[in-house]
């Protein structure tokens, strides 16, 4: 990749610039940014940084909807030494104040559009610079505009001295007890997926990738750093398009895009309602899709639709990035069977362990990769349960050596076939996907209960259409409650982002138990389907 010397995320930009200057590196709305202008701003805002007291290992929040800025301020942070922290635009305030706070956040990047959002967030954090938004006498803090950026020096980056094995970003999602954790990524663990995705998936500096992933949302990564690394063009795709996929199919069209990664939800959504007959789609060469299980019969529609397409299923957990890939040899069988996770990629290793730790071809799927993450932010206890340690030499019965390789317990339940591919079965917890975005069924039911006037609450995803499933939550109330269905919703939207909202909140009498006394969800689910 022509970086060996250089190893941090930080310098893909500035090799891609030094071969392609004038190539655009990032589209969005029309308007594009080449590599050379995105080293200059970014080394800019990497000064402006500097000069509001980042330095480096600090956490910067991004507060932005997908633009050009996000990835200014990707590098940017970077080459001030720190690490980005996106935040979901949408999320509730309670939920960024606590994602602030947790980090330690004293500088935000965000846009005038988030003036309103970002008062609040100055009132109950210690935010001391937000850097984005016109001068204000009504904040408290510093501003710093997007115009003042501008003025700092351009040409070189702050001098600062980062490693490998420094933090790159922090990525928060769902966490079961009703707080979200954030999953530590280093230099190291961002460019080695970055560089096995080119390498896996052909990228060219020709291309052009759609990116359709908020910048909080883990698939994102592969726009940002990937196509840069390859010098590609990546075309950051508002929200406004991915609600509307007739638009959105126009936009691919317009682009002339040749790579495309999603979640199977939106391409669902553009088989289905993006009038694809109607488009000239034949630069897509290749179609990646992942995040959440995709029924054969749907992908068979779509890549019927687009003959010259490679198509490819792309799993990996948040923690890991990536850690298989299945390249689709053929039309699938019109089934409703999910199409297989594949194989390991390369430099990464997964086993297959049973509840006694013990090697078995149906289990739980364990990875090795130098694209895992180091850990969760602060959160010591979740490392231990999250990481499975085995002896790299076990023919030595020797305890000084404490050689050990580390390997992320996926949760996820695979069985392996006879020809070494995976196929998904399920969950070990009650973890679900929506969207591609992960959710916790717990942190929903603490969020219920939260409720002064709820007594119990269980929570369940089930199937309403063809393409779509949603989550449904149940409720008993406590004695004499007055509360309503809409008064519950408005409580828990406070705390929970909006794909973690259900869908419908039913109150009952009572909840069907499990022998032991537990929810049985499965029969919860039952229920509520007759409703």
């Amino acid at each position: 990749m022509g970086l060996d010397k250089n190893h941090t995320l930080a310098h893909i930009i500035d090799h891609s610039a030094n071969k392609h200057p004038e190539k655009e590196a990032f589209r969005c709305n029309g308007e594009g940014i080449t590599y050379a202008e995105l080293v200059k701003k970014s080394n800019a805002l990497a000064h402006t940084l500097q000069n509001q007291g980042v330095k480096r290992w600090d956490r910067v929040g991004v507060y932005l909807d997908g633009s050009l800025e996000s990835a200014i301020a990707v590098y940017g942070i970077w080459k001030a030494g720190a690490a980005f922290v996106p935040l979901d635009p949408q999320a509730p305030i309670s939920r960024l104040c606590f994602i602030i706070k947790d980090c330690g956040i004293q500088v935000l990047i965000t846009e005038d559009s988030k003036q309103e959002r970002v008062a609040q967030l100055v009132t109950e954090t210690n935010l001391f610079c937000a850097i984005g938004l016109s001068a204000s006498n009504e904040f408290k803090v510093r501003t710093e505009s997007w115009s003042d950026v501008e003025t700092a020096p351009k040409e070189f980056p702050p001098v600062v001295q980062l490693m490998e094995q420094d933090l790159a970003y922090i990525m928060y999602t769902s966490g079961s007890t009703g707080e979200p954790k954030g999953l530590m990524h280093t230099h190291y663990s961002g460019l080695s997926y970055a560089k096995l995705s080119v390498a896996t998936y052909e990228v060219k500096h020709e291309d052009i990738i759609g990116n359709s992933a908020p910048l909080h949302f883990d698939i994102s990564t592969f726009g940002y750093f990937s196509g840069p690394l390859a010098g590609a063009t990546t075309v950051i795709i508002p929200e406004v398009f991915t609600k509307f996929p007739a638009n959105l199919a126009q936009l691919i069209d317009d682009e002339r895009m040749t790579i495309w990664y999603s979640v199977p939800f939106i391409l669902i959504q553009l088989l289905l309602r993006g009038v694809l007959s109607e488009r000239d789609l034949s630069s897509l060469r290749w179609v990646l899709f992942g995040g959440e299980p995709f029924a054969a019969k749907q992908l068979r529609a779509l890549m019927q639709l687009l003959p010259q397409s490679r198509f490819s299923n792309v799993y990996g957990p948040a923690e890991v990035n990536q850690c298989t890939y299945y390249h689709l040899p053929e039309l699938p069988d019109e089934t409703d069977d999910y199409i297989p996770l594949g194989k390991i990629w390369d430099n990464t290793e997964g086993i297959v362990l049973d509840e006694n730790n013990e090697l078995a071809f149906l289990g739980e799927l364990l990875i090795r990769s130098p694209t895992m993450m180091r850990g969760y932010w602060n959160r010591p206890e979740l490392d231990k349960k999250a990481f499975y340690y085995r002896s790299s030499f076990p023919e030595q019965d020797d305890n000084q050596t404490n050689h050990f390789d580390r390997f992320y317990r996926t949760g996820d339940l695979v069985k392996v076939d006879e020809n070494g591919q995976y196929q998904f079965i399920g969950r070990k917890d009650h973890q679900v996907k929506i969207r591609g975005f992960r959710v916790e069924l717990g942190e929903i039911e603490v969020a219920l209960l939260s409720h002064s006037q709820v007594a119990e609450a269980g929570v369940c995803i089930r199937a309403v259409l063809e393409d779509s499933e949603q989550i449904d939550a149940a409720v008993t109330l406590k004695s004499g409650s007055g509360l309503t269905v809409p008064m519950l919703l408005e409580h828990i939207k406070s705390s929970l982002p909006w794909y973690a909202v259900p869908k419908q909140i039913f109150f009952i009498d009572d909840f069907p138990r499990t022998s032991s006394g537990k929810i049985d969800r499965r029969r919860l689910m039952e229920l509520l389907e007759e409703r």
